[in-house]
Protein backbone atom coordinates (compact mmCIF):
# COMPACT_ATOMS: atom_id res chain seq x y z
CA UNK A 1 0.00 0.00 0.00
CA UNK A 2 1.47 3.24 -0.89
CA UNK A 3 -0.18 6.46 0.38
CA UNK A 4 0.57 10.33 -0.45
CA UNK A 5 -0.17 12.76 1.87
CA UNK A 6 -0.50 16.52 0.92
CA UNK A 7 -2.51 19.31 2.64
CA UNK A 8 -2.73 22.99 1.76
CA UNK A 9 -1.06 24.72 5.71
CA UNK A 10 2.34 23.80 3.91
CA UNK A 11 4.89 20.77 4.70
CA UNK A 12 5.98 22.13 8.05
CA UNK A 13 2.30 22.54 9.48
CA UNK A 14 1.33 20.33 12.45
CA UNK A 15 -1.84 18.78 11.04
CA UNK A 16 0.69 16.75 8.29
CA UNK A 17 3.61 15.78 10.45
CA UNK A 18 0.68 14.40 12.54
CA UNK A 19 -0.84 12.74 10.00
CA UNK A 20 2.69 11.35 8.51
CA UNK A 21 3.49 10.26 12.18
CA UNK A 22 -0.40 8.17 12.83
CA UNK A 23 0.14 6.29 9.37
CA UNK A 24 3.50 5.19 9.66
CA UNK A 25 3.39 1.24 9.02
CA UNK A 26 -0.21 0.89 6.95
CA UNK A 27 2.11 1.72 3.90
CA UNK A 28 4.98 3.54 2.28
CA UNK A 29 4.28 7.03 3.11
CA UNK A 30 5.16 9.63 0.43
CA UNK A 31 4.75 13.28 1.24
CA UNK A 32 4.16 16.00 -1.30
CA UNK A 33 2.69 19.53 -0.27
CA UNK A 34 2.74 23.01 -0.67
CA UNK A 35 6.08 24.90 0.12
CA UNK A 36 4.04 27.29 2.07
CA UNK A 37 0.06 27.83 3.44
CA UNK A 38 -2.11 27.43 0.53
CA UNK A 39 -5.21 27.79 2.68
CA UNK A 40 -7.98 28.78 0.25
CA UNK A 41 -6.36 27.49 -3.19
CA UNK A 42 -9.24 25.27 -4.03
CA UNK A 43 -8.70 23.08 -6.97
CA UNK A 44 -6.41 25.69 -8.94
CA UNK A 45 -3.71 24.27 -10.97
CA UNK A 46 -0.46 26.74 -11.66
CA UNK A 47 -0.44 26.77 -15.34
CA UNK A 48 1.64 29.63 -16.34
CA UNK A 49 4.58 29.21 -14.58
CA UNK A 50 7.05 25.99 -13.96
CA UNK A 51 6.92 23.85 -10.64
CA UNK A 52 9.86 23.26 -8.29
CA UNK A 53 10.29 20.52 -6.39
CA UNK A 54 12.62 20.21 -3.50
CA UNK A 55 13.14 16.75 -1.54
CA UNK A 56 12.92 17.64 2.87
CA UNK A 57 14.36 14.02 3.56
CA UNK A 58 13.83 10.29 1.99
CA UNK A 59 9.67 9.91 0.97
CA UNK A 60 8.92 14.26 1.95
CA UNK A 61 8.94 16.76 -0.67
CA UNK A 62 7.44 20.39 -0.94
CA UNK A 63 6.06 22.06 -3.91
CA UNK A 64 6.17 25.41 -5.40
CA UNK A 65 2.44 25.62 -5.97
CA UNK A 66 -0.77 24.43 -4.53
CA UNK A 67 -2.64 21.55 -2.93
CA UNK A 68 -3.76 20.18 -6.48
CA UNK A 69 -0.55 21.09 -8.01
CA UNK A 70 1.32 18.64 -5.47
CA UNK A 71 -1.27 15.76 -5.94
CA UNK A 72 -0.99 16.28 -9.95
CA UNK A 73 2.56 15.94 -9.94
CA UNK A 74 2.70 13.08 -7.47
CA UNK A 75 0.58 10.88 -9.66
CA UNK A 76 1.46 12.01 -12.85
CA UNK A 77 5.02 11.22 -13.45
CA UNK A 78 7.11 12.66 -10.81
CA UNK A 79 7.61 9.15 -8.67
CA UNK A 80 8.47 5.76 -10.86
CA UNK A 81 5.97 3.90 -9.05
CA UNK A 82 1.97 4.12 -8.62
CA UNK A 83 -0.08 5.43 -5.56
CA UNK A 84 -2.93 3.75 -3.99
CA UNK A 85 -4.41 6.18 -2.01
CA UNK A 86 -4.48 9.99 -1.43
CA UNK A 87 -5.08 11.35 2.29
CA UNK A 88 -4.81 15.57 2.20
CA UNK A 89 -4.54 17.25 6.02
CA UNK A 90 -4.49 17.27 8.95
CA UNK A 91 -6.08 20.60 8.10
CA UNK A 92 -6.22 23.55 10.79
CA UNK A 93 -9.63 24.11 10.96
CA UNK A 94 -12.75 22.64 9.49
CA UNK A 95 -13.71 22.45 6.40
CA UNK A 96 -17.44 22.02 6.44
CA UNK A 97 -20.99 23.10 4.30
CA UNK A 98 -19.86 25.78 1.61
CA UNK A 99 -16.39 25.80 3.09
CA UNK A 100 -15.04 22.35 0.95
CA UNK A 101 -15.61 24.88 -2.56
CA UNK A 102 -12.52 26.90 -1.56
CA UNK A 103 -10.48 24.41 0.76
CA UNK A 104 -7.20 23.15 -0.66
CA UNK A 105 -7.41 19.85 1.36
CA UNK A 106 -10.62 18.98 0.21
CA UNK A 107 -9.22 20.20 -3.36
CA UNK A 108 -6.37 17.69 -2.79
CA UNK A 109 -8.45 15.08 -2.13
CA UNK A 110 -10.67 15.71 -5.39
CA UNK A 111 -7.44 16.06 -7.31
CA UNK A 112 -6.57 12.14 -6.21
CA UNK A 113 -9.88 11.52 -7.35
CA UNK A 114 -9.51 12.94 -11.07
CA UNK A 115 -6.89 10.84 -11.33
CA UNK A 116 -8.76 7.69 -10.14
CA UNK A 117 -7.64 7.00 -6.45
CA UNK A 118 -9.36 6.25 -3.29
CA UNK A 119 -9.43 9.51 -1.45
CA UNK A 120 -9.80 11.10 2.40
CA UNK A 121 -9.57 14.74 3.73
CA UNK A 122 -9.41 15.14 7.10
CA UNK A 123 -9.40 18.29 9.03
CA UNK A 124 -9.95 19.31 12.81
CA UNK A 125 -12.61 21.88 14.35
CA UNK A 126 -10.39 24.71 15.47
CA UNK A 127 -9.88 24.95 19.36
CA UNK A 128 -11.48 28.01 20.97
CA UNK A 129 -8.31 29.25 22.61
CA UNK A 130 -5.09 28.16 22.37
CA UNK A 131 -2.91 25.80 20.32
CA UNK A 132 -4.69 22.93 18.26
CA UNK A 133 -4.12 19.42 19.67
CA UNK A 134 -3.98 17.32 16.90
CA UNK A 135 -3.73 13.63 18.52
CA UNK A 136 -7.63 12.78 18.38
CA UNK A 137 -7.96 13.69 14.53
CA UNK A 138 -4.42 11.65 13.63
CA UNK A 139 -6.00 8.77 15.38
CA UNK A 140 -9.39 8.91 13.74
CA UNK A 141 -7.07 9.38 10.59
CA UNK A 142 -5.35 5.98 10.98
CA UNK A 143 -8.92 4.36 12.43
CA UNK A 144 -10.48 5.63 8.44
CA UNK A 145 -7.63 4.65 6.05
CA UNK A 146 -7.17 1.25 7.82
CA UNK A 147 -11.14 1.04 7.33
CA UNK A 148 -10.12 1.93 3.34
CA UNK A 149 -6.74 -0.39 3.23
CA UNK A 150 -9.42 -3.48 4.87
CA UNK A 151 -13.01 -2.77 3.24
CA UNK A 152 -12.47 -0.16 -0.18
CA UNK A 153 -15.33 2.15 -0.71
CA UNK A 154 -16.22 3.42 -4.95
CA UNK A 155 -13.58 5.07 -6.07
CA UNK A 156 -15.74 7.77 -7.18
CA UNK A 157 -16.39 8.85 -3.35
CA UNK A 158 -14.27 11.48 -1.73
CA UNK A 159 -14.92 11.03 2.21
CA UNK A 160 -14.23 14.90 3.97
CA UNK A 161 -13.81 14.27 7.57
CA UNK A 162 -13.94 16.65 10.30
CA UNK A 163 -12.95 15.61 14.08
CA UNK A 164 -14.18 17.55 16.53
CA UNK A 165 -11.69 19.47 19.19
CA UNK A 166 -11.99 16.82 21.74
CA UNK A 167 -9.55 14.08 23.37
CA UNK A 168 -10.08 10.92 21.21
CA UNK A 169 -11.79 9.19 23.98
CA UNK A 170 -14.53 11.97 24.34
CA UNK A 171 -15.83 12.04 20.98
CA UNK A 172 -19.42 10.39 20.55
CA UNK A 173 -18.33 8.45 17.17
CA UNK A 174 -18.56 8.42 13.91
CA UNK A 175 -21.54 9.82 11.61
CA UNK A 176 -22.38 10.27 7.20
CA UNK A 177 -23.45 13.35 7.39
CA UNK A 178 -24.70 15.91 4.34
CA UNK A 179 -22.83 19.47 4.13
CA UNK A 180 -24.32 22.38 5.32
CA UNK A 181 -24.47 25.54 4.36
CA UNK A 182 -23.42 28.94 5.35
CA UNK A 183 -25.22 32.65 5.19
CA UNK A 184 -22.97 34.93 3.15
CA UNK A 185 -19.92 35.92 4.26
CA UNK A 186 -19.57 39.39 6.08
CA UNK A 187 -18.06 42.42 4.00
CA UNK A 188 -14.73 42.92 3.42
CA UNK A 189 -12.69 44.94 5.32
CA UNK A 190 -11.36 48.08 3.85
CA UNK A 191 -7.82 49.31 4.70
CA UNK A 192 -4.97 51.91 3.17
CA UNK A 193 -1.47 51.05 2.66
CA UNK A 194 1.81 53.14 4.31
CA UNK A 195 1.19 55.10 0.47
CA UNK A 196 -2.44 55.69 1.32
CA UNK A 197 -3.33 52.94 -1.30
CA UNK A 198 -6.62 51.23 -0.31
CA UNK A 199 -6.10 46.86 0.10
CA UNK A 200 -8.93 44.62 1.45
CA UNK A 201 -9.15 41.85 3.58
CA UNK A 202 -11.62 39.06 2.68
CA UNK A 203 -14.38 39.50 5.15
CA UNK A 204 -15.10 35.76 7.57
CA UNK A 205 -17.12 33.82 6.53
CA UNK A 206 -20.92 34.09 7.48
CA UNK A 207 -22.91 31.63 10.34
CA UNK A 208 -24.82 28.80 9.82
CA UNK A 209 -28.01 29.01 7.38
CA UNK A 210 -28.52 25.41 7.50
CA UNK A 211 -26.87 23.79 10.51
CA UNK A 212 -29.64 21.43 11.79
CA UNK A 213 -29.59 17.88 11.92
CA UNK A 214 -27.73 15.72 9.39
CA UNK A 215 -25.22 18.16 8.71
CA UNK A 216 -21.25 18.42 8.96
CA UNK A 217 -22.01 21.21 11.73
CA UNK A 218 -24.29 19.77 13.71
CA UNK A 219 -22.45 16.69 13.80
CA UNK A 220 -19.31 18.24 15.47
CA UNK A 221 -21.17 20.76 17.97
CA UNK A 222 -22.55 17.23 19.54
CA UNK A 223 -18.98 15.83 19.55
CA UNK A 224 -18.98 13.76 16.52
CA UNK A 225 -16.38 12.66 13.35
CA UNK A 226 -18.36 14.30 10.79
CA UNK A 227 -17.56 11.84 7.22
CA UNK A 228 -19.53 13.49 4.54
CA UNK A 229 -19.35 11.44 0.86
CA UNK A 230 -18.30 14.02 -1.75
CA UNK A 231 -18.41 13.75 -4.99
CA UNK A 232 -16.66 14.83 -8.12
CA UNK A 233 -20.18 15.29 -10.81
CA UNK A 234 -21.62 18.48 -9.75
CA UNK A 235 -24.49 18.32 -11.91
CA UNK A 236 -28.30 19.00 -10.54
CA UNK A 237 -29.56 16.15 -12.63
CA UNK A 238 -33.48 17.17 -11.42
CA UNK A 239 -33.00 20.41 -13.23
CA UNK A 240 -31.97 18.95 -16.63
CA UNK A 241 -35.54 18.55 -18.19
CA UNK A 242 -37.03 21.95 -16.71
CA UNK A 243 -34.10 23.25 -17.88
CA UNK A 244 -34.38 21.82 -21.13
CA UNK A 245 -38.38 23.18 -21.83
CA UNK A 246 -36.86 26.49 -20.26
CA UNK A 247 -34.40 26.36 -23.74
CA UNK A 248 -36.90 25.52 -26.34
CA UNK A 249 -38.71 28.61 -25.49
CA UNK A 250 -35.61 30.16 -27.08
CA UNK A 251 -35.59 30.33 -31.06
CA UNK A 252 -32.22 30.09 -33.15
CA UNK A 253 -34.00 30.43 -36.48
CA UNK A 254 -36.54 33.27 -37.66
Amino acid sequence: MKILISNDDGYRARGIIALYGALKGLGQLTMVAPDRNKSGASNSLTLDTPLRVTEVEPGSYYVTGTPADCVHLAISGLFNFEHDMVVSGINDGENMGDDVLYSGTVAAAVEGRFLGLPTLAMSLQRPVQGEADYRAAAEVARLLVQRLIEKPLDRNMILNVNVPHLPFAQLAGFVTTRLGNRHRAEKISSLSDPRGHPVYWVGPAGGFKDGGPGTDFHAVATGYVSVTPLQVDATNHAALKPLQHWLDGIKTAP
